[in-house]
């Protein structure tokens, strides 16, 4: 079975100047982990995922200091409290309003449509990539094939 006969043709995809909130929103209405980023022409220049977004969530995480205080310090511990999660709310919205750009994968592995799916297979597993966009002959977006979409290939016995 080539991967044409199992890939999806409708893809959700990004452009880079998307914003990291957006993203995450979009993956969380549409029940994906990851999709891949295009420039104007449909050429894929990237690929982001959950991954990304929680890699970046992570440098903004919070940075709470539980040390028991001295009995001085506890006049002073709820202004300290309050700067903290005051800069931890700027550091989150400032990660939200992030594009992905700066955070997305930029060496991205592909695959043609005329491909076997135990060619995507072996690919995904060799390089640890979860999906592998679809592209034509002039590198432009035409489907996207995940790991699900070839275990579902293979359970149907197509190939």
């Amino acid at each position: 079975m080539k991967i044409e006969d199992a890939m999806k043709k409708d893809v959700i995809k990004f452009n880079e100047l998307d914003k990291i909130v957006d993203v995450a929103q979009s993956f969380r209405d549409n029940k994906i982990s990851g999709a891949p980023v295009v420039d104007e022409n449909n050429k894929v220049v990237g690929v982001i995922s959950e991954g990304d977004v929680m890699r970046l969530l992570e440098v903004h995480s919070p940075k709470i200091n539980l040390i028991l205080p001295a009995p001085l310090d506890l006049i002073e511990l709820p202004l300290r409290m309050k700067y903290e999660l005051d800069e931890i709310a700027e550091d989150m919205q400032r990660a939200g309003s992030t594009v992905i750009d700066q955070i997305m994968t930029k060496k991205v592995v592909k695959i043609g449509p005329d491909a076997s799916i135990s060619d995507a297979a072996e690919l995904m597993d060799s390089r640890k990539v979860k999906r592998l966009p679809v592209v034509n002959d002039d590198g432009k977006l035409i489907g996207i094939v995940t790991r699900g979409d070839i275990i579902g290939a293979m359970v149907r016995g197509d190939e």
